[in-house]
């Protein structure tokens, strides 16, 4: 896994506005870097983690999981099956955070204030 998939995650987040299709985008992106297999994220929905978005083969044995916070509470994990640069995906994880939150609180639908 290289730092390059943190320029693409920044292209991907600049350039994709819906949050549920940006944590899609990130996902694969993740899934096509060296040694990563699959990429998930999954939201905190009622104390649980559910498994949203995800790309690739999955690979339980060599699962990594980040989790994601949103101004100090948790709001889902990043999840990663392969080889994986830890501090990369922390910095991943980060930068996911309010698009999590969203997708979580909406649920994925579209929402209107």
């Amino acid at each position: 896994m290289s730092t390059n998939v943190l320029d693409a995650l920044e292209r991907i987040l600049t350039r994709v506005e819906e949050p549920d299709d940006a944590l899609r985008a990130v996902v694969v992106a993740l899934a096509e870097e060296p040694g990563i297999s699959w990429a998930g994220i999954a939201f905190l929905d009622q104390d649980a983690l559910v498994l949203g978005p995800e790309a690739g083969e999955p690979d339980d044995a060599r699962r990594t999981k980040v989790p994601i916070e949103f101004l100090g509470s948790r709001v889902g994990e990043l999840w990663v099956d392969g080889s994986p640069d830890t501090r990369v995906l922390v910095r991943v994880a980060e930068r996911l955070s309010g698009h999590v939150l969203i997708g979580w609180d909406t649920r994925g639908e579209t929402w209107d204030p």
